[in-house]
Protein backbone atom coordinates (compact mmCIF):
# COMPACT_ATOMS: atom_id res chain seq x y z
CA UNK A 1 0.00 0.00 0.00
CA UNK A 2 2.73 2.23 0.94
CA UNK A 3 4.53 1.49 -2.40
CA UNK A 4 1.27 2.15 -4.33
CA UNK A 5 0.91 5.80 -2.71
CA UNK A 6 4.52 6.67 -3.42
CA UNK A 7 4.17 5.57 -6.45
CA UNK A 8 0.69 7.85 -7.29
CA UNK A 9 1.96 10.65 -5.64
CA UNK A 10 5.27 10.46 -7.89
CA UNK A 11 3.21 10.04 -11.11
CA UNK A 12 0.69 13.41 -9.98
CA UNK A 13 4.18 15.03 -9.57
CA UNK A 14 5.71 14.22 -13.02
CA UNK A 15 2.31 14.98 -14.64
CA UNK A 16 1.68 18.18 -13.54
CA UNK A 17 5.85 19.25 -13.83
CA UNK A 18 5.36 17.83 -17.39
CA UNK A 19 2.55 20.16 -18.08
CA UNK A 20 4.56 23.32 -16.00
CA UNK A 21 7.22 22.29 -18.83
CA UNK A 22 4.97 22.42 -21.83
CA UNK A 23 3.29 25.79 -20.36
CA UNK A 24 6.94 27.16 -20.32
CA UNK A 25 7.26 25.75 -23.60
CA UNK A 26 3.92 27.59 -25.11
CA UNK A 27 5.05 30.87 -23.81
CA UNK A 28 8.41 30.48 -25.82
CA UNK A 29 6.98 29.55 -28.70
CA UNK A 30 4.20 32.77 -28.32
CA UNK A 31 7.14 35.38 -27.12
CA UNK A 32 6.98 38.19 -29.29
CA UNK A 33 10.32 39.99 -29.89
CA UNK A 34 10.41 42.82 -27.39
CA UNK A 35 9.81 46.36 -28.69
CA UNK A 36 12.74 49.23 -29.07
CA UNK A 37 11.07 52.51 -28.71
CA UNK A 38 12.38 55.81 -30.46
CA UNK A 39 15.25 57.52 -28.02
CA UNK A 40 16.14 54.30 -25.93
CA UNK A 41 19.73 53.80 -24.99
CA UNK A 42 21.15 50.63 -24.49
CA UNK A 43 22.51 49.40 -20.86
CA UNK A 44 25.10 47.17 -21.25
CA UNK A 45 26.07 45.33 -17.84
CA UNK A 46 28.97 43.49 -18.30
CA UNK A 47 29.68 41.26 -14.83
CA UNK A 48 31.03 38.11 -13.99
CA UNK A 49 32.44 35.47 -16.35
CA UNK A 50 30.88 36.54 -19.60
CA UNK A 51 30.33 33.17 -21.20
CA UNK A 52 31.00 31.95 -24.83
CA UNK A 53 27.57 29.65 -25.42
CA UNK A 54 24.70 30.44 -24.07
CA UNK A 55 23.84 28.99 -20.80
CA UNK A 56 20.75 26.79 -19.80
CA UNK A 57 17.22 29.27 -20.01
CA UNK A 58 15.27 28.52 -16.72
CA UNK A 59 12.07 30.69 -16.67
CA UNK A 60 11.98 32.95 -13.91
CA UNK A 61 15.50 32.54 -13.57
CA UNK A 62 18.53 33.19 -16.11
CA UNK A 63 16.00 33.04 -18.85
CA UNK A 64 17.87 34.49 -21.05
CA UNK A 65 19.21 37.21 -19.40
CA UNK A 66 22.57 35.85 -19.62
CA UNK A 67 25.12 37.87 -21.99
CA UNK A 68 27.21 35.85 -23.89
CA UNK A 69 30.60 37.27 -25.84
CA UNK A 70 28.76 37.07 -28.91
CA UNK A 71 25.69 38.70 -27.59
CA UNK A 72 27.95 41.87 -26.47
CA UNK A 73 29.26 41.79 -30.37
CA UNK A 74 26.01 41.89 -31.67
CA UNK A 75 24.24 44.27 -29.51
CA UNK A 76 27.13 46.77 -29.76
CA UNK A 77 27.02 46.11 -33.66
CA UNK A 78 23.95 46.69 -34.25
CA UNK A 79 23.38 49.60 -32.26
CA UNK A 80 25.67 51.54 -33.86
CA UNK A 81 22.94 51.57 -36.95
CA UNK A 82 19.66 50.97 -34.85
CA UNK A 83 17.98 54.85 -35.38
CA UNK A 84 15.88 53.94 -32.43
CA UNK A 85 19.04 54.04 -30.20
CA UNK A 86 20.60 57.09 -29.39
CA UNK A 87 23.56 56.24 -26.86
CA UNK A 88 25.17 53.31 -25.17
CA UNK A 89 25.62 53.60 -20.90
CA UNK A 90 28.16 50.73 -19.79
CA UNK A 91 28.10 49.19 -16.22
CA UNK A 92 30.81 46.85 -15.02
CA UNK A 93 30.11 44.99 -12.21
CA UNK A 94 32.60 42.68 -10.76
CA UNK A 95 34.03 41.59 -14.62
CA UNK A 96 35.10 38.73 -14.26
CA UNK A 97 36.16 37.67 -17.53
CA UNK A 98 39.70 36.83 -18.90
CA UNK A 99 41.47 39.03 -20.71
CA UNK A 100 40.80 38.19 -24.19
CA UNK A 101 37.58 38.69 -23.98
CA UNK A 102 38.02 41.85 -22.17
CA UNK A 103 39.39 42.89 -25.32
CA UNK A 104 36.92 41.96 -27.45
CA UNK A 105 34.46 44.10 -25.45
CA UNK A 106 37.17 47.44 -25.88
CA UNK A 107 37.18 46.43 -29.56
CA UNK A 108 33.34 46.17 -29.79
CA UNK A 109 33.12 49.73 -27.81
CA UNK A 110 35.67 51.23 -30.01
CA UNK A 111 33.66 50.25 -33.20
CA UNK A 112 30.41 51.42 -31.65
CA UNK A 113 31.87 54.60 -30.82
CA UNK A 114 32.46 54.93 -34.59
CA UNK A 115 28.89 55.53 -35.39
CA UNK A 116 29.27 59.08 -33.69
CA UNK A 117 27.06 58.17 -30.95
CA UNK A 118 27.76 58.73 -27.35
CA UNK A 119 29.14 56.21 -24.80
CA UNK A 120 28.40 56.67 -20.79
CA UNK A 121 29.90 54.64 -18.27
CA UNK A 122 29.27 54.58 -14.88
CA UNK A 123 31.18 52.30 -12.11
CA UNK A 124 31.03 50.78 -9.31
CA UNK A 125 33.72 49.91 -6.98
CA UNK A 126 35.70 48.95 -10.33
CA UNK A 127 39.13 46.92 -10.19
CA UNK A 128 41.25 46.77 -12.89
CA UNK A 129 39.46 45.04 -15.19
CA UNK A 130 35.95 46.62 -14.83
CA UNK A 131 38.20 49.92 -16.04
CA UNK A 132 40.23 48.60 -18.72
CA UNK A 133 36.99 47.42 -20.35
CA UNK A 134 35.73 50.87 -20.18
CA UNK A 135 38.38 53.28 -20.39
CA UNK A 136 37.62 54.11 -23.95
CA UNK A 137 33.90 55.38 -22.78
CA UNK A 138 33.22 59.69 -23.40
CA UNK A 139 32.43 59.78 -20.27
CA UNK A 140 33.17 57.82 -17.27
CA UNK A 141 31.28 58.21 -13.77
CA UNK A 142 32.01 57.25 -10.05
CA UNK A 143 29.71 57.46 -7.03
CA UNK A 144 31.13 60.59 -5.23
CA UNK A 145 32.08 58.40 -1.88
CA UNK A 146 33.13 55.07 -4.30
CA UNK A 147 36.17 53.05 -4.30
CA UNK A 148 38.83 53.29 -7.55
CA UNK A 149 40.37 49.89 -7.07
CA UNK A 150 43.07 50.29 -9.98
CA UNK A 151 46.41 49.27 -8.14
CA UNK A 152 48.28 47.28 -10.69
CA UNK A 153 48.24 43.64 -11.46
CA UNK A 154 49.25 40.56 -9.38
CA UNK A 155 49.27 36.78 -10.81
CA UNK A 156 49.25 34.28 -7.83
CA UNK A 157 49.73 30.49 -7.61
CA UNK A 158 48.83 27.96 -5.13
CA UNK A 159 50.66 25.90 -4.11
CA UNK A 160 49.01 22.34 -1.59
CA UNK A 161 52.40 20.18 -1.27
CA UNK A 162 52.46 21.34 3.01
CA UNK A 163 48.79 20.15 3.26
CA UNK A 164 49.48 17.00 1.12
CA UNK A 165 52.47 16.54 3.64
CA UNK A 166 50.10 16.89 6.91
CA UNK A 167 48.01 14.46 5.24
CA UNK A 168 50.24 12.17 4.55
CA UNK A 169 49.51 12.31 0.28
CA UNK A 170 51.89 11.97 -2.21
CA UNK A 171 51.53 12.77 -5.82
CA UNK A 172 53.66 11.51 -8.49
CA UNK A 173 53.92 13.59 -11.54
CA UNK A 174 55.51 12.65 -15.58
CA UNK A 175 55.67 15.35 -18.16
CA UNK A 176 57.48 16.20 -20.83
CA UNK A 177 58.56 19.91 -21.70
CA UNK A 178 60.22 21.23 -19.06
CA UNK A 179 57.29 24.46 -18.70
CA UNK A 180 54.48 21.98 -18.21
CA UNK A 181 54.59 22.17 -14.52
CA UNK A 182 50.70 21.06 -13.80
CA UNK A 183 51.87 18.77 -11.03
CA UNK A 184 54.17 21.78 -9.21
CA UNK A 185 51.11 22.91 -7.36
CA UNK A 186 51.15 19.06 -5.78
CA UNK A 187 54.61 18.95 -5.12
CA UNK A 188 55.88 22.12 -4.48
CA UNK A 189 55.42 25.26 -2.12
CA UNK A 190 56.80 27.69 -4.66
CA UNK A 191 57.33 28.93 -7.80
CA UNK A 192 59.87 26.84 -9.98
CA UNK A 193 62.05 29.01 -12.18
CA UNK A 194 60.21 28.29 -15.00
CA UNK A 195 56.87 29.03 -13.64
CA UNK A 196 58.50 32.61 -12.37
CA UNK A 197 60.21 33.07 -15.94
CA UNK A 198 56.68 32.42 -17.49
CA UNK A 199 54.31 34.20 -15.26
CA UNK A 200 56.88 37.64 -15.21
CA UNK A 201 56.29 37.53 -19.01
CA UNK A 202 52.79 36.87 -18.63
CA UNK A 203 52.40 40.08 -16.20
CA UNK A 204 54.40 42.08 -17.75
CA UNK A 205 53.03 41.93 -21.25
CA UNK A 206 49.52 42.32 -20.07
CA UNK A 207 49.97 44.68 -17.87
CA UNK A 208 51.81 47.05 -20.60
CA UNK A 209 48.46 46.17 -22.32
CA UNK A 210 46.68 47.52 -19.47
CA UNK A 211 48.48 50.63 -19.32
CA UNK A 212 48.19 51.00 -22.99
CA UNK A 213 44.54 50.88 -23.41
CA UNK A 214 44.22 52.95 -20.27
CA UNK A 215 46.73 56.06 -21.84
CA UNK A 216 44.70 55.58 -25.50
CA UNK A 217 41.11 55.78 -23.87
CA UNK A 218 41.95 58.52 -21.57
CA UNK A 219 44.17 60.56 -23.96
CA UNK A 220 47.63 60.13 -21.51
CA UNK A 221 51.24 58.95 -21.94
CA UNK A 222 51.54 55.21 -20.69
CA UNK A 223 54.09 57.04 -18.30
CA UNK A 224 51.59 59.09 -17.03
CA UNK A 225 49.35 56.05 -16.61
CA UNK A 226 51.89 53.87 -14.64
CA UNK A 227 53.10 56.40 -12.54
CA UNK A 228 49.41 57.04 -11.40
CA UNK A 229 48.20 53.09 -11.27
CA UNK A 230 51.37 53.35 -8.85
CA UNK A 231 48.88 55.49 -6.40
CA UNK A 232 46.19 53.06 -6.06
CA UNK A 233 43.71 52.49 -4.95
CA UNK A 234 41.87 55.47 -4.82
CA UNK A 235 39.17 57.09 -2.93
CA UNK A 236 36.77 58.76 -5.79
CA UNK A 237 38.33 62.16 -5.41
CA UNK A 238 41.74 60.83 -6.38
CA UNK A 239 40.67 58.97 -8.97
CA UNK A 240 39.19 61.74 -10.54
CA UNK A 241 41.93 64.28 -9.69
CA UNK A 242 44.22 61.31 -11.66
CA UNK A 243 42.36 61.72 -14.83
CA UNK A 244 40.38 58.13 -14.56
CA UNK A 245 37.36 59.36 -14.24
CA UNK A 246 35.46 62.69 -15.59
CA UNK A 247 32.60 63.26 -13.09
CA UNK A 248 31.96 62.30 -9.62
CA UNK A 249 27.80 61.80 -9.25
CA UNK A 250 25.59 59.55 -8.42
CA UNK A 251 23.84 57.48 -11.31
CA UNK A 252 20.73 59.36 -11.42
CA UNK A 253 22.44 62.41 -11.91
CA UNK A 254 24.56 60.36 -14.80
CA UNK A 255 21.23 59.90 -16.46
CA UNK A 256 20.23 63.36 -16.28
CA UNK A 257 23.73 64.64 -18.00
CA UNK A 258 22.67 62.10 -20.59
CA UNK A 259 19.37 63.33 -20.89
CA UNK A 260 21.03 66.73 -21.60
CA UNK A 261 23.60 65.89 -23.70
CA UNK A 262 20.92 64.10 -26.31
CA UNK A 263 18.16 66.86 -25.70
CA UNK A 264 15.03 64.49 -24.85
CA UNK A 265 12.50 64.48 -22.05
CA UNK A 266 13.06 61.23 -21.05
CA UNK A 267 15.63 58.02 -20.86
CA UNK A 268 14.23 55.15 -22.36
CA UNK A 269 16.54 52.48 -21.39
CA UNK A 270 16.43 49.00 -22.51
CA UNK A 271 18.63 46.14 -21.34
CA UNK A 272 21.08 44.58 -23.39
CA UNK A 273 20.11 40.86 -22.49
CA UNK A 274 16.25 42.37 -23.75
CA UNK A 275 17.58 44.07 -27.20
CA UNK A 276 19.77 41.27 -28.28
CA UNK A 277 16.33 39.47 -28.60
CA UNK A 278 15.22 41.01 -31.51
CA UNK A 279 16.72 40.37 -35.01
CA UNK A 280 19.36 41.92 -36.79
CA UNK A 281 18.20 45.28 -39.18
CA UNK A 282 18.62 43.64 -42.36
CA UNK A 283 21.18 46.08 -43.29
CA UNK A 284 23.48 43.78 -41.19
CA UNK A 285 22.16 40.45 -42.14
CA UNK A 286 23.33 39.06 -44.82
CA UNK A 287 22.03 35.77 -46.80
CA UNK A 288 25.15 33.80 -46.45
CA UNK A 289 25.20 32.14 -43.80
CA UNK A 290 28.55 31.60 -41.70
CA UNK A 291 28.74 29.12 -38.66
CA UNK A 292 30.19 29.97 -34.91
CA UNK A 293 31.03 27.03 -33.48
CA UNK A 294 31.72 27.34 -29.89
CA UNK A 295 34.17 24.71 -28.05
CA UNK A 296 34.42 26.17 -24.74
CA UNK A 297 35.48 24.24 -20.94
CA UNK A 298 37.96 21.77 -20.25
CA UNK A 299 38.00 18.71 -22.78
CA UNK A 300 36.77 15.09 -22.10
CA UNK A 301 35.62 12.30 -23.70
CA UNK A 302 31.80 12.76 -22.37
CA UNK A 303 29.04 10.62 -22.72
CA UNK A 304 27.83 9.92 -26.04
CA UNK A 305 24.40 9.01 -24.80
CA UNK A 306 23.70 12.10 -22.44
CA UNK A 307 23.60 14.96 -25.68
CA UNK A 308 23.28 17.41 -22.45
CA UNK A 309 26.81 16.63 -20.87
CA UNK A 310 28.96 19.21 -21.99
CA UNK A 311 27.46 21.84 -19.47
CA UNK A 312 30.16 21.90 -17.68
CA UNK A 313 32.99 20.66 -19.91
CA UNK A 314 33.70 20.10 -23.81
CA UNK A 315 33.13 17.05 -24.81
CA UNK A 316 34.37 15.74 -27.52
CA UNK A 317 30.89 13.36 -28.26
CA UNK A 318 29.13 16.29 -28.05
CA UNK A 319 31.59 18.50 -29.89
CA UNK A 320 31.91 16.25 -32.51
CA UNK A 321 28.48 16.21 -33.45
CA UNK A 322 28.51 20.14 -33.57
CA UNK A 323 30.95 19.81 -35.84
CA UNK A 324 29.58 17.12 -37.91
CA UNK A 325 26.38 18.89 -38.40
CA UNK A 326 28.08 22.00 -39.63
CA UNK A 327 29.86 19.82 -42.38
CA UNK A 328 26.90 18.58 -43.72
CA UNK A 329 24.84 21.66 -43.78
CA UNK A 330 24.45 22.62 -47.27
CA UNK A 331 23.54 26.28 -46.33
CA UNK A 332 26.54 26.62 -44.23
CA UNK A 333 29.18 29.07 -46.32
CA UNK A 334 32.03 28.69 -44.19
CA UNK A 335 33.38 27.94 -40.14
CA UNK A 336 34.47 30.40 -37.33
CA UNK A 337 35.13 28.07 -34.52
CA UNK A 338 35.81 29.70 -31.52
CA UNK A 339 38.15 27.63 -28.81
CA UNK A 340 37.92 28.62 -24.99
CA UNK A 341 39.62 25.65 -23.37
CA UNK A 342 42.58 25.03 -20.76
CA UNK A 343 42.56 21.79 -22.71
CA UNK A 344 42.04 18.27 -20.98
CA UNK A 345 42.31 14.51 -21.84
CA UNK A 346 44.84 13.61 -24.55
CA UNK A 347 42.22 11.12 -26.18
CA UNK A 348 39.33 13.48 -26.85
CA UNK A 349 41.58 15.66 -28.11
CA UNK A 350 42.85 14.05 -30.39
CA UNK A 351 38.84 13.00 -31.62
CA UNK A 352 38.80 17.12 -31.54
CA UNK A 353 41.30 17.31 -33.76
CA UNK A 354 40.53 14.66 -36.10
CA UNK A 355 36.85 15.88 -36.45
CA UNK A 356 37.96 19.62 -36.86
CA UNK A 357 40.27 18.46 -39.84
CA UNK A 358 37.35 16.96 -41.48
CA UNK A 359 35.49 19.70 -41.46
CA UNK A 360 38.59 21.96 -42.61
CA UNK A 361 38.53 19.67 -45.64
CA UNK A 362 34.40 20.35 -46.33
CA UNK A 363 34.24 24.04 -45.60
CA UNK A 364 36.46 27.34 -45.49
CA UNK A 365 37.17 27.62 -41.49
CA UNK A 366 39.13 29.89 -39.29
CA UNK A 367 40.09 29.45 -35.63
CA UNK A 368 39.17 32.37 -33.51
CA UNK A 369 40.77 32.06 -29.48
CA UNK A 370 39.34 33.46 -26.82
CA UNK A 371 40.79 34.01 -23.08
CA UNK A 372 42.30 30.26 -23.55
CA UNK A 373 43.19 28.29 -25.81
CA UNK A 374 46.27 25.88 -25.01
CA UNK A 375 47.46 22.83 -24.56
CA UNK A 376 44.69 20.46 -25.49
CA UNK A 377 42.51 23.92 -26.39
CA UNK A 378 45.62 24.38 -29.37
CA UNK A 379 46.04 21.01 -30.18
CA UNK A 380 42.41 20.93 -31.43
CA UNK A 381 43.00 24.24 -33.18
CA UNK A 382 45.77 22.05 -35.53
CA UNK A 383 44.01 22.30 -38.93
CA UNK A 384 46.12 24.21 -40.93
CA UNK A 385 43.51 27.36 -41.20
CA UNK A 386 44.10 30.73 -39.66
CA UNK A 387 44.31 30.77 -35.82
CA UNK A 388 43.23 34.46 -34.45
CA UNK A 389 44.12 34.98 -31.23
CA UNK A 390 43.41 38.34 -29.13
CA UNK A 391 46.96 39.86 -27.74
CA UNK A 392 45.94 38.20 -24.21
CA UNK A 393 45.10 35.23 -25.11
CA UNK A 394 46.31 32.21 -22.88
CA UNK A 395 47.57 30.10 -25.65
CA UNK A 396 50.26 27.30 -26.32
CA UNK A 397 51.11 24.96 -23.53
CA UNK A 398 52.21 22.49 -25.68
CA UNK A 399 52.93 19.42 -23.70
CA UNK A 400 51.74 16.20 -22.27
CA UNK A 401 51.47 15.74 -18.37
CA UNK A 402 50.55 12.74 -16.00
CA UNK A 403 49.99 12.62 -12.37
CA UNK A 404 48.61 10.00 -9.70
CA UNK A 405 48.25 10.56 -5.96
CA UNK A 406 49.49 8.18 -3.29
CA UNK A 407 47.23 7.95 -0.54
CA UNK A 408 49.28 5.13 1.76
CA UNK A 409 50.12 7.79 4.45
CA UNK A 410 46.89 9.22 4.54
CA UNK A 411 45.04 5.77 4.68
CA UNK A 412 47.27 4.95 7.70
CA UNK A 413 46.64 8.18 9.72
CA UNK A 414 42.93 6.49 9.31
CA UNK A 415 43.83 3.20 9.86
CA UNK A 416 42.74 2.00 6.41
CA UNK A 417 44.76 -0.82 4.85
CA UNK A 418 44.68 -2.19 1.73
CA UNK A 419 46.24 -5.69 0.59
CA UNK A 420 46.56 -7.36 -3.67
CA UNK A 421 46.86 -9.78 -5.74
CA UNK A 422 48.64 -8.71 -8.85
CA UNK A 423 49.30 -10.61 -12.55
CA UNK A 424 51.03 -7.95 -14.75
CA UNK A 425 54.25 -6.21 -14.55
CA UNK A 426 52.74 -2.97 -14.62
CA UNK A 427 48.92 -3.39 -13.30
CA UNK A 428 49.60 -1.25 -10.20
CA UNK A 429 50.71 1.29 -12.14
CA UNK A 430 47.84 3.52 -11.16
CA UNK A 431 47.41 1.87 -7.99
CA UNK A 432 46.84 5.07 -4.94
CA UNK A 433 48.40 2.86 -2.32
CA UNK A 434 52.22 2.55 -3.64
CA UNK A 435 53.94 5.92 -5.42
CA UNK A 436 55.77 4.63 -8.77
CA UNK A 437 58.36 2.25 -9.09
CA UNK A 438 61.70 3.15 -11.09
CA UNK A 439 60.22 0.83 -13.99
CA UNK A 440 56.56 2.08 -14.27
CA UNK A 441 57.58 5.44 -14.21
CA UNK A 442 60.10 4.65 -17.39
CA UNK A 443 56.99 2.93 -19.22
CA UNK A 444 55.14 5.84 -18.57
CA UNK A 445 58.11 8.63 -19.72
CA UNK A 446 57.59 6.20 -22.86
CA UNK A 447 54.08 7.29 -23.45
CA UNK A 448 54.62 10.54 -22.46
CA UNK A 449 57.64 11.47 -24.66
CA UNK A 450 55.70 9.59 -27.37
CA UNK A 451 52.71 11.73 -27.15
CA UNK A 452 54.31 14.87 -26.85
CA UNK A 453 56.29 14.22 -29.95
CA UNK A 454 52.70 13.72 -31.72
CA UNK A 455 51.86 16.65 -30.42
CA UNK A 456 54.54 18.63 -31.49
CA UNK A 457 54.62 17.03 -34.84
CA UNK A 458 50.95 18.03 -35.42
CA UNK A 459 51.55 22.03 -34.90
CA UNK A 460 54.74 21.58 -36.89
CA UNK A 461 52.66 20.11 -39.96
CA UNK A 462 49.92 22.48 -39.55
CA UNK A 463 51.63 25.80 -38.48
CA UNK A 464 54.26 24.40 -41.94
CA UNK A 465 57.31 24.65 -39.94
CA UNK A 466 59.95 21.86 -39.10
CA UNK A 467 59.95 20.12 -35.78
CA UNK A 468 63.14 21.36 -34.60
CA UNK A 469 61.90 25.17 -35.22
CA UNK A 470 58.65 24.19 -33.06
CA UNK A 471 60.03 22.03 -30.44
CA UNK A 472 62.17 24.98 -28.81
CA UNK A 473 59.01 26.66 -28.45
CA UNK A 474 57.10 24.03 -26.83
CA UNK A 475 58.22 22.62 -23.57
CA UNK A 476 54.55 23.07 -22.28
CA UNK A 477 55.12 27.02 -22.00
CA UNK A 478 52.46 29.08 -21.69
CA UNK A 479 52.80 32.41 -24.59
CA UNK A 480 49.98 35.37 -24.59
CA UNK A 481 48.54 36.05 -28.21
CA UNK A 482 51.23 38.68 -28.73
CA UNK A 483 53.63 36.24 -27.97
CA UNK A 484 52.70 33.79 -29.67
CA UNK A 485 51.89 36.28 -33.02
CA UNK A 486 56.02 36.60 -33.47
CA UNK A 487 56.72 33.02 -33.06
CA UNK A 488 54.28 32.02 -35.60
CA UNK A 489 52.58 29.81 -33.29
CA UNK A 490 49.29 32.17 -34.06
CA UNK A 491 48.51 34.08 -37.70
CA UNK A 492 46.47 37.13 -36.24
CA UNK A 493 45.30 39.63 -33.10
CA UNK A 494 42.09 40.16 -33.11
CA UNK A 495 38.37 38.98 -32.14
CA UNK A 496 35.15 37.93 -33.79
CA UNK A 497 35.36 40.73 -36.41
CA UNK A 498 38.73 39.80 -37.46
CA UNK A 499 37.92 36.41 -38.08
CA UNK A 500 35.24 36.61 -39.69
CA UNK A 501 36.88 39.00 -42.16
CA UNK A 502 38.92 36.23 -42.94
CA UNK A 503 36.86 33.22 -43.30
CA UNK A 504 35.12 35.74 -45.71
CA UNK A 505 37.92 36.12 -47.90
CA UNK A 506 38.74 32.26 -48.00
CA UNK A 507 35.08 31.34 -48.42
CA UNK A 508 35.37 33.85 -51.36
CA UNK A 509 32.81 36.54 -50.10
CA UNK A 510 33.26 40.19 -50.74
CA UNK A 511 34.29 42.15 -47.73
CA UNK A 512 31.41 44.51 -48.15
CA UNK A 513 29.12 41.66 -47.79
CA UNK A 514 27.36 41.41 -44.47
CA UNK A 515 26.93 37.18 -43.11
CA UNK A 516 24.31 35.52 -41.25
CA UNK A 517 26.06 34.40 -38.38
CA UNK A 518 24.60 31.09 -36.93
CA UNK A 519 25.80 30.20 -33.43
CA UNK A 520 26.64 26.68 -32.60
CA UNK A 521 24.88 24.92 -30.15
CA UNK A 522 21.95 27.50 -30.04
CA UNK A 523 20.10 28.30 -26.11
CA UNK A 524 18.91 25.49 -24.36
CA UNK A 525 15.92 25.31 -22.54
CA UNK A 526 14.60 23.83 -19.21
CA UNK A 527 14.12 20.17 -20.67
CA UNK A 528 17.76 20.02 -21.24
CA UNK A 529 18.46 20.75 -17.38
CA UNK A 530 15.57 18.25 -16.28
CA UNK A 531 16.21 15.36 -18.62
CA UNK A 532 19.13 15.22 -19.89
CA UNK A 533 21.94 16.80 -17.41
CA UNK A 534 23.25 14.52 -15.29
CA UNK A 535 24.04 14.75 -11.34
CA UNK A 536 27.69 14.39 -11.97
CA UNK A 537 27.99 17.43 -14.48
CA UNK A 538 25.94 19.57 -12.11
CA UNK A 539 28.58 18.90 -9.21
CA UNK A 540 31.47 19.35 -11.33
CA UNK A 541 30.47 22.77 -12.34
CA UNK A 542 29.57 23.84 -8.99
CA UNK A 543 32.93 22.82 -7.80
CA UNK A 544 34.73 24.67 -10.98
CA UNK A 545 32.59 27.99 -10.09
CA UNK A 546 34.47 27.42 -6.64
CA UNK A 547 37.56 27.49 -7.81
CA UNK A 548 37.54 29.98 -10.75
CA UNK A 549 37.11 27.18 -13.15
CA UNK A 550 39.57 25.01 -12.62
CA UNK A 551 38.64 21.25 -14.91
CA UNK A 552 37.83 18.73 -12.45
CA UNK A 553 36.64 17.07 -14.43
CA UNK A 554 39.24 16.14 -16.67
CA UNK A 555 41.64 15.64 -13.40
CA UNK A 556 38.77 13.37 -12.15
CA UNK A 557 39.13 11.02 -15.18
CA UNK A 558 43.00 10.57 -15.35
CA UNK A 559 45.53 9.32 -17.49
CA UNK A 560 47.44 11.41 -19.98
CA UNK A 561 46.56 15.13 -20.32
CA UNK A 562 47.04 17.81 -22.27
CA UNK A 563 46.10 20.54 -19.96
CA UNK A 564 47.15 24.11 -19.14
CA UNK A 565 49.81 23.98 -16.16
CA UNK A 566 47.78 26.50 -13.91
CA UNK A 567 45.00 28.67 -13.79
CA UNK A 568 46.01 32.13 -13.37
CA UNK A 569 43.88 34.42 -11.79
CA UNK A 570 44.87 38.41 -11.86
CA UNK A 571 43.88 40.91 -9.33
Amino acid sequence: MVKFLIGLVTGVLLVFLTIGLLFFAALRFRERPPEVADHSVLVLRLAGDVPEKAPLEIPFLNDGGVLTVTDVWKALRTAAVDSRIDAVVLEPDGLSAGWGKVEEFRADIAQFRKSGKPVYAYLRSPQGRDYFAVSGADRIYLGPADQFYLKGMRAELMYFKKTLDKLGVTVDVEHAGKYKDYGDQFTRSDMSPETKEVMTALVDDLYGSLVAGIAEGRHKTPEQVRAAIDEGPFQATQAQKAGFVDELRFEDQMWNDLKNRLNVREIKKVRAATYVKNPEPAELRGRRRVALVVGEGDIVGGDPDNPAADEASLTASSFDRLLDQVANDSSIQAVVVRIDSPGGEVTASDEMWRQMNLLSKKKPMVISMSDVAASGGYYMAMTGDPIVAYPGTETGSIGVVFGKPNLHGLYDKLGITKDAVQRGKYAGIDSDYSSLTADEREKLRAGIDDSYKDFVTKVANSRRRKFDEVEPLSQGRVWLGSQAKVRGLVDELGGLDTAIDLVKKRANIPASEKVNLVMYPGRRSLFDLLFRRSQPDVLESKLAEAFHGMPFHAWMKGGFLRMMPYWIVIR
